[in-house]
């Protein structure tokens, strides 16, 4: 690791929940925390590492197909295309992530994932095809290529965590927990894993906070969306496994980078929570963005805003309908997809019927047919790039911990995460975890007392922490606006006759995780990629060519910027492909999107 650049003062937040002593205890080889694609994969490939005997837990925080996954709607990205190749895959990813990737982590990602893809084929998930038999493969923002599989049209998500479910079930040696919330880490005394602490809501076997010994632990647990007042995540994404990792002393790296889907469902002002998705797969198929409608002087606006207008990376275009619906005083734009099919002679009721069937439903449920009419979109917190930091093999720096998925920050994203890359880590880097930890796998550890200061937040704080990330921390960040939540949130921190229990676990989570983001956000003086400063509108390399990490030592949290090599200079495409890569501004140098959902 280089020395570090620049860092900001320390706060103080919880340094562990609040929590009854543990009443049950059980062990087993391998706890994995969560049930989408990042963690059933790695469930399925452990049992096969580590033999008949093994013992794998799966700790699911509700139903097992409850999670980000099954809310993927564009697809998974992988050069299987003829003509396609890893080399203009991995380019396209560089150029996503804005300098800031893991070189080789990206390598890896490209390599290795078409192999994925055929294993998780190979374990039953049906994509769609095309007229010949072949998988049929669609583009998304920021590829250069028809490289995007996808199942049902958009529901590849589902498809893909049904398959995985499916084989979950034909496995013994695979116990799933459910209804269980993770607390914190139990230690050995040299730092390393010794178990986790939970609390189970009294559909199985125990009930209330118990104590599970392992000599291992993987976090699969998905992404911090409800941070934020509006979002695609599910309920279930309080950033539950980034909270617990980093009071165990991981780190958290690239924070600040969080993606805003451009295109999500707008509702009405009083709308909260989940809100529906329209993928990019829809512009991908030649929807275009509007302020109004033409017959009134609406206009497509991205046209002259990015090269590849409606289908520019995912912050480009959540920046331009931002600032549109500023300029226009509009609390959301549109998306004209009236016209899908026609281009092929198709009447666009039975393209949306073929390609997109579940949005189509989603639409019309909320009084909007996007046949006949245009649907009101705005932008919502869709991906967290950051996360628990690990090398290429899913390891943190807590011994015996290991992280895959929307959880981890395992250097593929960078500063923007490139279309359908995301399914994609889930299924590489928990193989990968699975190649390693049977040779790594510890001793039975002895927990040690848990002196780190216990605390909690309010649990009636979560609106107003909401309300303060989306406002002043959302699309469009500025240092005064950065202060003011960081005021807001010091003020939540601290001691409380809070009853612990899931809301104020979940709030006090919330609360971590957003000081750690607002601070991250402010240390980073620049604009790049996902992190839009308004007062420091350029990309700035030679200051921020690098990463934000922030570690917490018994309740005092500290970031440390650390200048790295910008990652995305002097790329070749293969093949005619072009990357358009240069060192200015981040409308000119990123290139992201992603199939929707995190993984």
């Amino acid at each position: 690791m280089s020395t570090p650049a620049a860092r900001l003062p320390s706060r103080t937040v919880p340094g562990r929940l609040a929590a009854p002593e543990p009443g049950w205890t059980e062990r087993a080889d391998v706890v994995v925390v969560g049930s989408g694609v990042a963690g059933l994969t790695a469930a399925l490939r452990l049992v096969e590492a580590l033999g008949p005997d093994a013992d794998v837990v799966v700790v699911t925080k509700d139903r097992i197909s409850v999670g980000s996954t099954r809310w993927a709607q564009g697809g998974v990205a992988a050069a299987l295309g003829p003509g396609d190749t890893p080399h203009e895959h991995e380019v396209d990813t560089l150029v996503a992530g804005a300098g800031a990737c893991d070189a080789e982590a990206v390598r890896v990602l490209v390599e290795e994932g078409p192999e994925a893809v055929r294993e998780l084929i190979g374990l039953g998930a049906q994509f769609d095809l095309d007229p010949e038999g072949e998988l049929s493969l669609t583009r998304e923002g920021g590829h250069h290529r028809d490289r995007i599989i996808h199942a049902g049209g958009d529901a590849t998500g589902a498809e893909i965590q049904r398959a995985l479910v499916a084989a979950v079930g034909r496995n013994p040696q695979i116990r799933i927990v459910k209804r269980a919330h993770v607390l914190d880490l139990a230690l050995a005394e040299d730092g390393g894993v010794a178990g986790l602490t939970l609390h189970e809501m009294g559909q199985g076997q125990h009930d209330g906070v118990g104590l599970v010994r392992a000599r291992a632990v993987v976090l699969a647990s998905g992404g911090l969306g409800q941070v934020f007042s509006q979002t695609t995540n599910p309920s279930v994404s309080t950033g539950d496994g980034m909270a617990l990792a980093l009071r165990a002393g991981a780190t958290l790296r690239d924070l600040e980078f969080v993606q805003f889907h451009p295109t999500v469902m707008y509702l009405g002002p009083l709308a909260a929570g989940q809100q529906p998705l329209i993928s990019e797969a829809v512009r991908g198929e030649g929807a275009f963005l509007v302020d109004g409608l033409e017959s009134e002087g609406g206009t497509r606006f991205m046209t002259g805003v990015h090269e590849l207008a409606d289908l520019a990376p995912r912050d480009v275009v959540a920046k331009a309908i931002r600032r549109r619906m500023i300029e226009t005083g509009m609390p959301h734009m549109w998306l004209d997809a009236r016209h899908l099919g026609t281009d092929r002679g198709e009447d666009p009721e039975a393209f949306w019927q073929r390609r997109f069937p579940t949005i189509l439903a989603t639409c019309r449920s909320h009084g909007v047919d996007p046949v006949t009419d245009l649907i009101p979109v705005a932008p919502a917190c869709h991906y967290a790039s950051g996360g628990v930091a690990t090398d290429t093999w899913g390891r943190t720096d807590v011994p015996g911990l290991y992280a895959t998925g929307e959880v981890a920050c395992s250097g593929v994203h960078g500063a923007n995460r490139l279309a359908s890359n995301s399914l994609l880590e889930g299924l590489v880097f928990s193989r990968r975890i699975a190649d390693v930890l049977p040779g790594e796998l510890r001793g039975w550890a002895e927990p040690v007392e848990d002196a780190r200061t216990a605390g909690l937040v309010a649990a009636e704080a979560r609106h107003g922490l909401q309300e303060v990330m989306t406002d002043q921390v959302g699309v469009l960040r500025h240092a005064a606006g950065l202060a003011i939540a960081d005021q807001v949130l010091a003020q939540m921190h601290g001691a409380t006759d809070e009853e612990p229990y899931l809301d104020s676990w979940e709030v006090t989570n919330l609360a971590t995780l957003s000081t750690a983001l607002t601070g991250a956000a402010t240390l980073r003086q620049e604009t790049r990629g996902s992190h839009w400063r308004e007062d420091h509108p350029d990309r700035d390399d030679a200051a921020w060519a690098g990463h934000v990490d922030v570690r917490l030592l018994d309740g005092e949290m500290s970031w440390t910027f650390f200048p790295a090599g910008a990652t995305d200079q002097d790329l070749d495409a293969a093949d005619g492909a072009t990357a358009g890569t240069t060192a200015g501004t981040t409308a000119d140098t990123t290139a992201d999107t992603d199939g929707e959902g995190a993984a």
